[in-house]
């Protein structure tokens, strides 16, 4: 009993960014024995202790690196509950636990609104509440007409319908939350040919990380246009730059995938296929981690492109990692206006906030120091080339899940580090930033101010 009040003494002294942190840990451990558990493994698979807490990692941070192979370890018992815990991981422990706590009837207090604020990014308490179960119900809304959707048309892959279900329920909760993860044993490479899986799986994808309250905000926006209630509402500046920045990005991505593979890898495929393979992987390159072909088969500049794409990211508040759209949109929208002798930033008539300005380019540091830092020690630690490596790192950084093949491969350090990686990522940088950095601290006195050479 005492030793129960010091552990309760100690807990009410962290933070709710501690509390998240700790929560998604107490997910990983939960996690890894569910996914050691034999009843959940094909006959005669031995899963070893750091394979297991990697798909436990990949899973609660719905990257989609596998040390393993999904299909061939785990029977369909262990397919759902890889599912269910991609659910925990790509919707929010938070999320989640508040449906939980609604149904049961439970009062949510402060302290655990302020956790569910942490946990998706938000700057005020108002309507969390109702947030989080708007978010639960369009999730599920999204992947159970995708399922219904996939499984229908797996009907003419399968020769069960129980099969086709499997495939089709899995695939929609992969591609929804951006898990990266697949049971064909190939990812989406057996319809490389069929452009309707292809663009369902697409959609599936955007609406996952294009961010939970560009989604709320729309469907707010269609009900008040179909009622005729709220017709006038305008949407906020966050939905705006998240939106514009995330198309352009696919937008971008698709024709430089051609650009530079048009006389390369698509030298003999028709315009039709050209025209798939480049959106697509400039789609799954935002979170998705899906894919239509083995991307070792690109060009050293397409895989450079694609990393880049994968270390910017999905959106704020969605089911994937990186450095986030709007953050990348900040970033170039300041060096703009500096450049044109602008003091401040303007855009959709609206101006940013000088901490907005200045947390975007602390993330992107950060980012980039903790990306280029692993990136060093992996090309150490690891046998294989440079390219490779980088294309893991920012795979794992923006719980991608993409792959050149090398992550079975990779020493338990490899694994590891990984793992951190791709924590970090689905927890995003600035939880992992106020890890560190502890308590707001005010100064006690200032010195004199001194401009330093700066460029």
């Amino acid at each position: 009993m005492a030793l129960l009040d010091k552990i309760r003494g100690i807990t009410k002294e962290w933070s709710a960014i501690h509390h998240i942190v700790i929560y998604y840990l107490l997910a990983v451990v939960i996690s890894t024995i569910i996914v050691s558990l034999p009843v959940f493994h094909r006959t005669g698979v031995d899963l070893s202790f750091i394979d297991a807490m990697f798909t436990a990692v990949t899973s609660i941070s719905v990257t989609g690196l596998t040390v393993v192979s999904i299909s061939d370890t785990f029977n369909p018992a262990g397919q759902i509950a890889i599912a269910v815990i991609l659910h925990l991981g790509g919707i929010g422990i938070m999320t989640m636990g508040t449906f939980i706590w609604v149904v049961l009837g439970k009062k949510i207090g402060i302290r655990s609104r302020k956790m569910i604020m942490v946990d998706q990014n938000s700057k005020t308490l108002a309507g969390l509440v109702r947030l989080m179960l708007e978010i639960f119900k369009l999730i599920l809304i999204i992947e159970f007409i995708g399922a219904v959707v996939l499984s229908i048309h797996f009907l003419n892959y399968y020769d069960t319908m129980q099969e086709a279900l499997l495939q089709g329920v899995f695939g929609a909760v992969s591609a929804t939350t951006n898990g990266g993860l697949d049971i064909t044993g190939a990812s989406l490479v057996p319809f490389a040919d069929d452009y309707f899986v292809q663009f369902i799986n697409m959609i599936l994808i955007i609406l996952g990380a294009i961010g939970f309250p560009v989604l709320v905000e729309l469907q707010e926006v269609l009900r008040g246009r179909v009622y005729g209630v709220n017709d006038r509402h305008k949407f906020s500046l966050f939905t705006k730059i998240t939106t514009v920045t995330f198309f352009w990005l696919v937008l971008i991505g698709t024709l430089l995938i051609f650009l530079l593979e048009k006389n390369a890898f698509f030298a003999d495929k028709s315009w039709h296929e050209t025209f798939f393979y480049s959106l697509f992987q400039s789609v799954t390159s935002r979170s998705g981690g899906l894919s239509t072909m083995d991307v070792s088969e690109f060009s050293v500049a397409t895989l450079f492109l694609i990393s880049a794409l994968m270390f910017i990211g999905a959106s704020p508040s969605s089911v994937g990692g990186g450095i986030r759209t709007t953050t990348f949109a900040i970033m170039l929208l300041t060096i703009w206006n500096y450049a044109k002798g602008n003091s401040s930033v303007k855009v959709f008539g609206r101006e940013i906030h000088q901490e907005d300005m200045l947390r975007s380019f602390i993330v992107i540091t950060t980012a980039l120091m903790l990306c280029v830092g692993s990136i060093i020690v992996l090309n150490t630690t690891e046998p294989f080339s440079l390219m490779e490596i980088i294309f893991e790192v920012t795979s794992a950084f923006g719980t991608t899940g993409l792959s050149m093949g090398i992550t079975p491969e990779l020493s338990t350090f490899g694994k590891c580090l990984i793992m951190c990686l791709m924590f970090i990522g689905r927890i995003g940088l600035f939880t992992f930033l106020f890890i560190i950095r502890g308590d707001d601290t005010k100064d006690r006195f200032h010195y004199p101010t001194e401009r330093v050479i700066i460029g």
